[in-house]
């Protein structure tokens, strides 16, 4: 009886420690299930492009485009130069490349007078010069643009042909001006006119 009550009893105990392993591992094997559930963090957002620059065009201040007056080349601007010399300021570019579309187009122009003139400041000769040298500079900037040479005659007039009052800051800038007009067509020169018109002409542009 006792061996009988003593195998019940290590029964009981196997039954009990299996079951508190099994326990155990149960516990175990949930909370390895609810760790393995967790779902990984989702990646960040990929940046978004940045937008392409915009490519600014360059703006024209003047159509390129030219009109005539007669025998003249009619321009929407000045021709500019620095202060008392005879080097080009920057925003002459525009209005040149007028001149150039201008020759680009009319090849029957063979000689296009550039004709120079300043204001009364300052004595007359080196007024007469600076009209001469501008005229030149003119001629010269066409010439680098792949213009024949020979189809352009410098001259100058200085201060002898105003066209508006000296007296005026405004009448003195109307006078400080280059003026474009066509000399001769195949060869010939229009009206039968002197090709420098009476100036003094500055030089060979050739040179």
């Amino acid at each position: 009886m006792r061996r009988y009550v003593a195998s019940v009893l290590c029964a009981v105990m196997m039954v009990g420690t299996a079951a508190a392993t099994a326990g155990c591992t149960a516990h175990a094997s949930f909370n390895a299930g609810g760790e393995a559930a967790k779902a990984p963090p989702p990646p960040p957002p990929a940046p978004e492009p940045a937008p392409e620059p915009k490519e600014e065009k360059p703006r024209r201040r003047f159509k390129l485009t030219f009109k005539l007056k007669g025998n003249q080349v009619e321009l929407p601007g000045p021709v500019v130069f620095e202060t008392a010399s005879d080097k080009l300021a920057p925003e002459s570019d525009e209005v040149l490349g007028i001149v150039d579309d201008f020759l680009n187009q009319r090849k029957d122009v063979s000689l296009l007078r550039i004709e120079g003139h300043t204001d009364s400041d300052g004595e007359d000769a080196l007024n007469q010069t600076l009209s001469e040298k501008r005229a030149m500079s003119v001629a010269r900037w066409l010439v680098a643009k792949g213009h024949d040479c020979k189809r352009f005659i410098a001259v100058g007039f200085g201060e002898s042909k105003p066209v508006a009052d000296n007296n005026t800051p405004e009448g003195k800038a109307q006078n400080r001006r280059t003026g474009f007009f066509i000399a001769a067509i195949n060869g010939k020169a229009v009206d039968g006119a002197p090709v420098d018109a009476g100036g003094k002409v500055a030089g060979d542009p050739c040179k």
